[in-house]
């Protein structure tokens, strides 16, 4: 583990499209932590809440949006944000909806997710080396991260709205993530809707999946943008459609991020919402065998200290 790790930065944020940065924080510094699996998107920030409180921040695009989603280098990111003591990471996405409830600049706490990206990107920890694990991932977020940030969710709507029209908050959905960057054919998105799926977008995947081998409490704060292609006789979704409500829903993000980020720092550092992900991965790595490489333990050590050391 790096020796960033005594920043004690329990919380790490990822932002999505739209949301390059948070609002109401000290910064205090940019780390930019080296791990077996490269660089992260773009150096973290590191930042005081009020009560002087660290959190990171890091943009899953990099700066200035210049990193398509099938080239995020997921493994890096999940990997520097552990080796900052991060437990437990909450990330942002825009998404399009592929149901008429939920609405262009309503919110989503998905709990499932369908994968339909193309293998292309590495999705796991233990790729290309001689240890083997299977990960748990029934349940691909953390329930109890996602049932704390329901209510407080909510109550961030409701004050971000400034006297308007407060968005829609949808939980129990499901996410789709495809493999883009060209939006769906019209066939593909009326095929996600029968299978059940609620909302898609093309960054979640293998970002979850990681997180859970890294032993992170991981949850997603979707927001939506569009209606994706399956409504008949309305254009599928451009760019430009997006960019339409993403800057306001930036904004709201902000807000949710900065309202929510203190208390859980607080519930994170008592442990309890953390406690599922917590030695989740000792059961999954396969029993040592001599045909396991010495620098391939080194390399997983990184995340998984406890294991490998």
């Amino acid at each position: 583990m790096s020796s960033e790790a005594s920043e004690n930065v329990l919380i790490g944020v990822i932002g999505g499209s739209g949301l390059y940065h948070l609002d109401n924080l000290t910064f205090v510094k940019h780390v930019n932590p080296e791990t077996p699996w490269g660089y992260p998107s773009s150096p973290i920030t590191v930042c005081a809440l009020p009560s002087g409180t660290k959190v990171a921040f890091l943009a899953r695009h990099g700066a200035g949006h210049s990193i398509a989603p099938s080239a995020v280098p997921a493994r890096a990111n999940i990997a520097a944000l552990k080796s900052l003591g991060v437990r437990a990471v909450l990330a942002f996405s825009a998404v399009g909806s592929l149901r008429e409830e939920i609405a262009p600049g309503d919110f989503v706490l998905p709990t499932q997710i369908i994968d339909r990206t193309k293998g292309v990107r590495p999705a796991s920890f233990f790729e290309g080396t001689t240890v083997v694990a299977h990960a748990a991932f029934g349940d691909p977020f953390a329930g109890r991260l996602v049932r704390w940030l329901e209510a407080r969710v909510r109550a961030a709507l409701a004050h971000a709205a400034r006297g308007g029209a407060v968005p829609g908050l949808h939980t129990d959905k499901c996410i789709v993530c495809m493999e883009g960057p060209q939006f769906s054919t019209r066939a593909e998105s009326q095929m996600y809707r029968a299978w059940g799926a609620d909302i898609i977008n093309m960054s979640v995947l293998p970002e979850a999946k990681l997180a859970r081998e890294a032993e992170l409490s991981y949850a997603l704060i979707a927001t939506a943008t569009d209606y994706d292609a399956w409504r008949p006789n309305e254009s599928p979704v451009t760019a430009a459609e997006v960019f339409k409500t993403l800057q306001e829903n930036a904004r709201i993000s902000r807000h949710v991020a900065a309202t929510v980020l203190e208390e859980l720092h607080a519930a994170a550092a008592e442990g309890d919402i953390l406690t599922e992900e917590a030695g989740s991965m000792q059961y999954s790595i396969m029993p040592r065998s001599e045909q396991q490489k010495e620098e391939d333990r080194q390399k997983l050590a990184y995340i998984l200290p406890a294991y490998f050391s």
